[in-house]
This record gives structure tokens, C-alpha cells and sequence, in this order.
């Protein structure tokens, strides 16, 4: 699904008023239905005994709630609309969608934060309508102002919560909170999803996202050159490698995985368990020797062996076997579980240098890299892959400061020629050409140690089956975050484990068709 920005909706708004001569208050009027629809779809199925507070700015938003509360109230549903703002700065539209609501008996009221009478309105209402801001809100809401009470007003109320276009309160590029935002149950956006509803905090306070045909072109919407998108079920399908009936080990791709230290013997375990798993046909697992027997024993269906150590962890003399090893392999994954020391970071680095195979960089296998991000600039032009979560990301020397996400991502991914898996709520994929897939799958139950060695082996094991390097990462992200979704729902985000999502991998590919 394509995710928009404010400036871009603007720009769309105005080819359809003005290019396509459509009226403006016509398209006003269609999004107040989806509003309207939303906000009759919270309340009983008696709505003559229900009352909705309706909060709307002088903006064309707030046109939008004015229009929705005249819809709602020939519904059948009690209602007042408060204005926060002043009136003489209503646009022309809210204008006019004021005279249609004062014809049906309904005035609109100046919002008063001081007001007993409006609060027990909101505090007893079985809806609130949030027509505040839109999705050009450009500056922080001021805490003492009455915009913050109006926000703060409905996140107290014990009604649901619609938004019109956005939450207010947050940045529609970003997700960004601007000083304090709504919490909605329900967003009802137009022709577009924005990004901020799908990053950063908008994801949370979003609820239940809706986009709306307000009765701008299709091809119009179809001609927005969006760069960011959600990551969808049927766009995973479609991406998947497929099997051979007639495939062998060798069909379905040979992956090394070089990580592991004393103190670390489940990562490499997890990432060799979860990329068999997931497809790959044969998987190899380079360990220090010191943890060789434990490794040994636990894995079955991967094949351990044994490399040079100091301490416990992999050194230098290590480089001559891996380089023997991954000759025969099509793809790297390098890092977990790995540890950090001066002979193991070179040799990270030693690696990434000389390799041409694709590789899928983890863990201590990026930390490796700290200070020396000249190494990934000199791999562009091959396939590296890198998974970090924020802290890892810092030391890479990416700035999430400016709370853009997705943007930062991009940036990194454009920048250094790589696909970056920047993991957290709502994991992002950032390809080198400067696109963003926006995952929706996971839980707070992968918020463990061990959960980003399960992903490590699911990317490349699906780049070594073929994938390329953006789906690779992107369905891998998708089934990971899905079988996390199987693992909660049976055993709860606080119980389940790393192991778990591998155990609920099959049922995650029987989702996107796969049946033999």
C-alpha cells in the first residue's frame, strides 16, 4: 500500500479543485460519511440514546468534523460541535458546512476550556470526533493552549475516538507527537494512507486505519510518485521464491553462517534453526572451537564446524577456512552471537572486504563495523544486508535525532549502497535505490534476545533460494513478524520464545498459499 506525505496530499487536493475542477465542498462532504460511518459504527445500535462530541479547527479538518456532526446528527445522535479557533479564521468550506449544521438546529459553539458543562458533554459522550488539526500541522501544539485541552479533553473521555484524516497531534510524515496528540480509536484517511500513521508513535495513536474515497481521480491518486510503502500480505506472496518440484539440496541454496562466541551459543543456533526453517536447502555454521561440541549437539538439521579461537572467540587464523567454506556457499550471514574483540572485528571487516557473495550482517558483525563505515561504502555495487535495532544503527553513524524514521533510513540506504533492516515497532526496509517498505506485522513478544538471530537465518535463507536482496529482507521481516503474531496469540508476548517463532514459521508460510 503506498504511504503519502503532507505535501504530496496537498498537491493532490489541488489538481482535483483546480486541474479537474471538482468543488471543493464535495469532497468535504464525502469525508465527512467515512467519518460519519466510522464514528456510527462505535456506537449501539440504537444511536438516538447516544451523544457525540465533535471537536473541529478552523481548518478545512475542522470543515470536515462540521460536516460530520450535521450527518451524525440526522442520524439520529445527540451532538455538539465545538470550534477550536476562532470563527473568523474558518476557510470558506467550514463556512458554509457551519450554515448547513446551524440549519438542522445545530450551532457551533466556541470551545471553552474552562466550560463543566462541555466537559460532562465530552466525559458522558459515547464518540468524539477529532476534526482539530489535518495533516498539515507544521508546529508543536502549546501545552496551555486550548488545542492541547481539546486533546487532552477527548483522550480522557471514555468514548472512541474518530479521527478525521489524522490524529491531531501528529506529524503525518514523521508520526512524530507535536506536543501531545490524540489517542484514536479509529482514523478515517483519504485517498491515501500517510506515513506517519504507520511510524513512529502515529502507529500507536492511529487505532484502526481507513482510507476513504473522497471522489478524487483514481489515476490522479495513481499518479502520486510515492516512495514509502506498507508491506502487504499479497506483495509478500508475490515475492517469495518459488520451489522446484524437481529441486534438490543445491535448487534451494547454501548459506554460511560464521558467528558465535563462549557466552553466545544460542544466536548462531537460533540463525542456523531458523534459516533451515525457512527453505534453505543447506546450511553451514562456523563456530569458534570452544563452543563447537555445544553446537554440535544441538543442531540437526545445519552443519557445525569448528574454527580457530582466542578466548573464545573467532580470530584471525579463522579467515583461511571460512574463506574455503563460503567459496561453496551463495550466501554470508555474519555476526550473531559473534562478540567483540580486536582480532574477531578484522576479521568481520577482512571479510566484507574481499567477498563478493551477498551478505546479511547481524549483531557484533555491525558493531564491527564502528568507525569504519568506509568498509560498507567500498562493498557497493555487492548485496549486503544489514539488520540493526537503534543502538547498532548509532554506532553505524545513523542519527535518528530528528525522530524521521523513514527518512533516516532512506538516507542511510541511498548513502552507502546497502539494504538496511532497521528493526524496532514497525521495522523498516530502506533499499539502496531509495525506497521504504513499512512492516505491520510482530509484537512485543519479539522484543527478546535471540528474536534477530531467527530473522538473520530467514533473510538469508530466502536470498539464497533466490530472492533478491529487498524481498529477501522484506519477506523475511513479514513471516518473522507474522510467526511472532501465531506465537502470542497461542502462548502471549510475555511467554513466548525466539524458538517459538521457528516452531510457528510453517503456519506463517501456509498464509501466503504455500502448501508442499
Amino acid at each position: 500500500m503506498r504511504l503519502a506525505t503532507a505535501e504530496q496530499m496537498r498537491e493532490l487536493d489541488w489538481q482535483a479543485i483546480q486541474d479537474r475542477q471538482i468543488p471543493s465542498i464535495d469532497l468535504m462532504e464525502r469525508a465527512a460519511e467515512g467519518v460519519t460511518e466510522a464514528a456510527l459504527s462505535l456506537l449501539p445500535d440504537r444511536p438516538g440514546k447516544c451523544r457525540a462530541a465533535v471537536f473541529c479547527g478552523a481548518g478545512n479538518n475542522g470543515g470536515d468534523g462540521i460536516a460530520a456532526a450535521r450527518m451524525l446528527f440526522l442520524a439520529g445522535v445527540k451532538v455538539r460541535a465545538f470550534l477550536v479557533g476562532r470563527y473568523d479564521r474558518l476557510t470558506p468550506d467550514s463556512l458554509e458546512m457551519t450554515g448547513r449544521l446551524s440549519e438542522c438546529g445545530v450551532e457551533l459553539e466556541p470551545f471553552d476550556p474552562d466550560s463543566d458543562d462541555q466537559r460532562r458533554w465530552t466525559m458522558t459522550a459515547q464518540v468524539c470526533v477529532d476534526a482539530v488539526f489535518g495533516v498539515g500541522l507544521s508546529r508543536d501544539v502549546a501545552p496551555d493552549s486550548a488545542f492541547a485541552a481539546a486533546i487532552q479533553w477527548m483522550n480522557d473521555s471514555p468514548a472512541g475516538i474518530v479521527a478525521a484524516d489524522i490524529a491531531s497531534g501528529v506529524d503525518a510524515d514523521t508520526g512524530a507527537i507535536r506536543g501531545c496528540a490524540v489517542r484514536a480509536d479509529r482514523t478515517v484517511t483519504f485517498s491515501l494512507t500517510k506515513i506517519g500513521q504507520l511510524v513512529g508513535d502515529g502507529a500507536l495513536l492511529s487505532g484502526e486505519v481507513t482510507v476513504w474515497d473522497i471522489g478524487i481521480p483514481a489515476e490522479l491518486i495513481r499518479s502520486v510518485p510515492c516512495r514509502t510503502f506498507s508491506l502487504e500480505t499479497e506483495a509478500v506472496r508475490c515475492a517469495l521464491p518459488r520451489r522446484r518440484p524437481d529441486g534438490h539440496k543445491g535448487t534451494f541454496g547454501k548459506v554460511l553462517i560464521v558467528g558465535g562466541a563462549v557466552g553466545y551459543t544460542g544466536a548462531p543456533y537460533l540463525t542456523a534453526s531458523a534459516a533451515v526453517g525457512s527453505g534453505c536447502g543447506l546450511v553451514y555454521l562456523g563456530v569458534p572451537e570452544a563452543i563447537w561440541p555445544v553446537e554440535a549437539a544441538k543442531c540437526v538439521s545445519a552443519m557445525p564446524f569448528p574454527l580457530p579461537d582466542r578466548d573464545g572467540k573467532l580470530c584471525a587464523a579463522a579467515l583461511p577456512e571460512i574463506r574455503k567454506k563460503l567459496s561453496g556457499c551463495d550466501v554470508l550471514a555474519l555476526g550473531p552471537g559473534l562478540g567483540r574483540s580486536f582480532q574477531t572485528e578484522r576479521l568481520v571487516r577482512e571479510l566484507l572486504e574481499e567477498t563478493e557473495k551477498p551478505v546479511v550482517l547481524d549483531a557484533d558483525g555491525i558493531n564491527a563495523l564502528e568507525g569504519h563505515i568506509d568498509v560498507l561504502d567500498r562493498r557497493r555495487g555487492r548485496v549486503t544486508i544489514l539488520t540493526p535495532h537503534d543502538g547498532e544503527f548509532a554506532r553505524l553513524g545513523g542519527d535518528l535525532s530528528g525522530g524521521d524514521r523513514a527518512e533516516t533510513a532512506r538516507r542511510f540506504a541511498v548513502d552507502h549502497g546497502c539494504t538496511l533492516v532497521l528493526k524496532g515497532h514497525r521495522t523498516l526496509i530502506a533499499a539502496p535505490a531509495g525506497t521504504v517498505l513499512v512492516n505491520t506485522t510482530g509484537n512485543s513478544g519479539l522484543a527478546k534476545g535471540g528474536s534477530g538471530d531467527v530473522l538473520t537465518g530467514v533473510i538469508a535463507s530466502l536470498l539464497a533460494q533466490g530472492a533478491s536482496p529487498v524481498w529477501a529482507a522484506a519477506c523475511g521481516v513479514w513471516l518473522h513478524g507474522r510467526a511472532g503474531d501465531l506465537a502470542a496469540e497461542e502462548l502471549t508476548a510475555y511467554a513466548m520464545t525466539p524458538e517459538d517463532v521457528i516452531r510457528e514459521m510453517p503456519q506463517a508460510f501456509r498464509e501466503l498459499g504455500v502448501r508442499n
